[in-house]
């Protein structure tokens, strides 16, 4: 079995030190003082969003669509369909959780070929851009959260970080640091390289082709339900389940570990994507492969990554260490219980 490895081993020091040291070990820990100095350059006003109407229209008509695909969920669809799109769910966003997010965008743990096309091939279902695209807009948001340089900075409110950073073109702050994020690692996955090569026609069959054609053929599904409820409901439901992670996770909760932050804990965004609604933590240490301390019963994503790892598929699971988290809790969490926003 592969073993947990702690990025910290230091003895006899302070708790305070092998937090600090701990967090310093991670990867995509904030760069405060570019952070600062870029909030610093847009105190007097934040640059004028450019709206791409195309956008706009395809996430109108994917709700649109979503609408019909419910009526049919609730009152025509037969029960098998309903049951697949709950499960094209599920994968996808696991695809999403355990592979772009944790794997390759936070390299918290290493995987065997078979599971990194596992995950990948889930990723595409879940249709948010290829996994390089994804990991590096994502390592952006970690290195300079709530700023310019974040694509989907919580500090423009609740409906920009949920999906108007997906209808405005980047900043051009954002197109700046985002050169600046190290991509080599993932450019050097030969799965991810051929993800990225095939991306649109991979997501033309796994997102829409085959959840159709599947109901049809094997239970005799009509091709309109299929359609709208095993890829079109399915893909926006998924859609909004993750990007609530990014607006409702960064706004509404506890902060238990660093009351200093917006990302904060909560347990039914926990529910609905799979284990990343420990977001307070998970921004605290950006490593942990756990992203969450929450239960396992919520945290699908790690069970999932564990399960993998008794194989020995998955090895090198990296924690923060109890010490450190501990510590950066009495110094800078909230203990008082309440809500933020």
């Amino acid at each position: 079995m592969a073993v947990t490895r702690t990025l910290v081993t230091h003895r006899k020091v302070s708790a305070e030190s092998i937090e600090k040291k701990n967090v310093e070990d991670m990867y995509l820990v904030p760069d405060l003082d570019e952070m600062e100095m870029m909030e610093e350059e847009v105190r007097e006003a934040r640059p004028p969003l450019k709206i791409v109407w195309r956008n706009v229209a395809i996430f109108s008509l994917l709700h649109l669509g979503a609408l019909v695909g419910l009526h049919q969920f609730i009152f025509e669809a037969k029960w098998m369909t309903c049951f697949f799109a709950l499960l094209l769910d599920v994968g996808s966003k696991m695809g999403i959780t355990a592979g772009a997010h944790r794997m390759w965008a936070h390299k918290a743990f290493k995987a065997a070929l078979p599971v990194r096309i596992y995950f990948m091939l889930w990723g595409t279902v879940a249709f948010q851009n290829d996994v390089i695209e994804w990991a590096r807009d994502h390592r952006c948001h970690h290195k300079w959260t709530d700023t310019e340089a974040d694509p989907h900075n919580s500090r423009r409110g609740f409906w920009y970080s949920h999906v108007g950073w997906l209808c405005a073109r980047k900043s051009e702050k954002l197109k700046e640091m985002g050169r600046k994020i190290d991509l080599s690692d993932l450019y050097a996955d030969p799965v991810l390289t051929f993800q990225r090569k095939h991306y649109y026609p991979l997501v033309l069959l796994m997102c829409f082709i085959l959840p159709t054609f599947i109901p049809v053929y094997f239970w005799g599904e009509t091709a309109f339900n299929a359609f709208y409820v095993a890829a079109i409901l399915r893909y926006a439901f998924t859609l909004n389940c993750t990007w609530l992670i990014n607006s409702a996770a960064h706004m509404f909760g506890y902060k238990p570990y660093d009351a200093t932050i917006s990302p904060v804990e909560s347990a039914w965004a926990n529910i609905q994507a799979v284990g990343e609604g420990g977001h307070n933590f998970h921004h605290s240490f950006p490593q942990d492969y756990r992203a969450s301390e929450l239960s396992l019963m919520t945290n699908w994503t790690r069970a999932v990554i564990d399960f993998f790892a008794l194989f020995g598929l998955v090895y090198d699971r990296k924690t923060a260490s109890e010490a450190s988290i501990k510590s950066l809790s009495q110094r800078k969490g909230d203990s008082s219980g309440h809500w933020h926003h």
